[in-house]
């Protein structure tokens, strides 16, 4: 049987709140709080969530561009959460990052071929002429021409410049690339067009992807696996035909509802979800989800729920559908 290539498990990363004169901590911001996740060699695993819910910070985690507070990232059999040193540099080899941002996310004063070539300079990889060579290549790759190597950032579209941000990813042949909303800033027309080059590298060049958004419909496209983030946790995560085609949990429920219906005249029944995302600092008790969730009972705020199988396990996938809710049976979950 095939190991995962990034195993997460229990991971926390929290944030302490100073003030007062002794700049003493006041309160903890809890952005990621007890996440676990598999991801097989090949497959996209979609993380989605409201603005606030912890999911970027997850990504950062993952990446150890953020030291976990507790809990373990093993990538390829490797306890990334442990690596120092030479070992964690070769590590993140394996590991990129396409961030959401293309216009931040690169340098404006160095050129589009310094950008492109500078991970493989900081990790001695060829000599210089071996270097620009393969810069041309991983232009041409994500659709741009090889000549423009010499142009700076300023002369790039929006869709030009995340393309860039992809031939930077790809520059050392990771394993694994962490999308952090890698299309959010981008007009739809460009947002298809990025999309299908990382599925046609994806399919061409064996890499997994952590897919990190909020846009439902993006999801379900890239993705195998999803799993859905609310307040810093996995509240539901399963193959991506499980979590659109028979959504469990009430938050995922309102995520499903809140998409906008392709035809204009079909109406969807909804449940409008009840003020606002709690502060991460101040939590309710229980389940996360209580404070909003149409189905709350007493029960619900008496310790957080661990996410548990539901349904069986569909064939070939490996991954079953699971829940972290209480009530799921009752509010007819599976």
């Amino acid at each position: 049987m095939t190991a995962p290539l990034l195993e997460v498990t229990d991971l926390h990363k929290h944030y302490p709140v100073r003030g007062g004169i002794f700049g003493r901590t006041q309160a903890v911001v809890r952005a990621v709080n007890g996440v676990s996740l598999q991801l097989m060699p090949g497959q996209t695993l979609g993380l989605v969530g409201e603005s606030g819910c912890g999911k970027s910070t997850l990504g950062r985690t993952l990446m150890l561009l953020e030291e976990p507070t507790c809990g373990t990232v093993h990538f390829d059999g490797h306890d990334l959460s442990k690596a120092r040193g030479a070992e964690l540099f070769r590590l993140r080899r394996e590991i990129q990052m396409v961030f959401q941002d293309p216009y931040s996310s690169i340098n404006p004063r160095m050129t589009v071929g310094e950008i492109v070539r500078e991970p493989l300079v900081v990790h001695g990889i060829g000599s210089k002429a071996e270097q620009i060579e393969r810069v041309r290549s991983l232009l041409e790759t994500v659709g741009l021409m090889g000549d423009m190597s010499t142009r700076y950032p300023n002369e790039f579209s929006g869709g030009q410049r995340q393309r860039i941000g992809v031939a930077r990813a790809l520059a050392l042949n990771p394993r694994l690339v962490i999308a952090d909303e890698p299309v959010s800033a981008l007009d739809v027309s460009v947002q298809s067009q990025v999309l299908n080059l990382m599925v046609q590298l994806q399919q061409e060049r064996g890499l997994s992807y952590v897919f990190i958004s909020h846009d439902l419909s993006v999801v379900e496209h890239v993705s195998d696996l999803v799993a859905i983030m609310y307040l810093g946790r996995i509240v539901e995560t399963g193959p991506v035909e499980r979590i659109f085609g028979q959504p469990a949990h009430p938050y995922t429920r309102a995520l499903m509802q809140a998409i906008p219906a392709g035809n204009p005249r079909q109406r969807r029944e909804s449940v409008p979800l009840q003020g606002e995302t709690p502060s991460p600092t101040d939590a309710p008790p229980g389940c996360a989800f209580s404070s909003r969730c149409p189905h709350v009972t007493d029960d619900c705020r008496q310790a957080p729920p661990r996410l548990e199988p539901v349904g069986p396990v569909p064939q070939g996938v490996g991954v079953s559908h699971q829940v972290a809710c209480i009530r799921v049976d009752q509010i007819g979950g599976i």
